[in-house]
């Protein structure tokens, strides 16, 4: 287990899912863990009750919202980016109000909030950025915007590992594939199509993408930036 001891670390999007086998994984490192989350009071409440981190709401299409969440919690060693949405369907069906919307969480909540985070980052800072394999392929029609998304978090983490290097501070994205969520479970109706496509033919459990994340927020993966890290048991192979 990766030692967080004096560490504070930020997830935006931390109540379910892989968001919460972060917080999980990095409090049991030692990390004094906050955590926002939008819906999901109960869940967020109840995690926070087990971790001993702390639950914020905060809406993370809201600009402002964001960078008030990152800016009151004080300076950061780590920050990762979890919250996301998905739209699927056919583009000249989707609402664009939705389509506008995961933009706004998916691409302007992760530049603002690790802007803002790196003002009083201290040197050596970690910066994780949740993508998606579908940046890298989208095998299937109805993706396009979702796709768009993701594709953009690999500049965003290209550019910004240039902007924050000088001073140490490591900016990295996780590509997960299928995983075991709410949003995508592993029993679900899509896990045969999905598993399609896969090497190992399985969703992965959020605790293994949690690993990824913890190894990438820790001393050893301190040359480590600029990096899109796959997780996707070769769906995208």
């Amino acid at each position: 287990m990766t030692d967080f001891s004096a560490k504070t670390a930020l997830v935006i999007g931390g109540s379910r899912g892989i968001g919460a086998a972060i917080v999980r994984r990095l409090a049991a490192g030692g990390a004094a863990v906050t955590f926002s989350y939008a819906g999901a009071a109960e869940a967020a409440q109840a995690l926070a009750a087990e971790t001993g981190g702390k639950a914020v709401r905060s809406d993370a299409a809201d600009r402002d919202a964001v960078i008030d969440l990152v800016a009151e919690a004080g300076p950061l060693d780590i920050l990762v980016v979890n919250a996301g949405v998905l739209v699927l369907g056919d583009p000249l069906e989707q609402d664009a109000d939705a389509v506008d919307r995961m933009l706004d969480v998916n691409i302007r909540a992760p530049y603002h909030a690790a802007v803002e985070a790196a003002r009083r980052m201290p040197d050596n800072g970690r910066i994780i950025f949740i993508g998606s394999t579908n940046g890298d392929r989208i095998p299937f029609a109805g993706g396009a915007a979702y796709a768009l998304t993701k594709s953009a978090i690999q500049g965003l983490t290209r550019g910004l590992a240039r902007d924050f290097g000088a001073r140490g501070i490591t900016v990295n994205a996780v590509q997960p594939g299928p995983t075991d969520t709410d949003m995508n479970p592993g029993d679900g109706p899509m896990k045969d199509f999905m598993h399609t496509f896969m090497a190992i033919k399985r969703h992965a459990r959020p605790e293994e993408i949690a690993g990824m994340v913890a190894y990438l927020a820790g001393p050893e993966a301190g040359v480590v930036t600029g990096a899109l890290h796959t997780i996707d048991g070769g769906f995208g192979a």
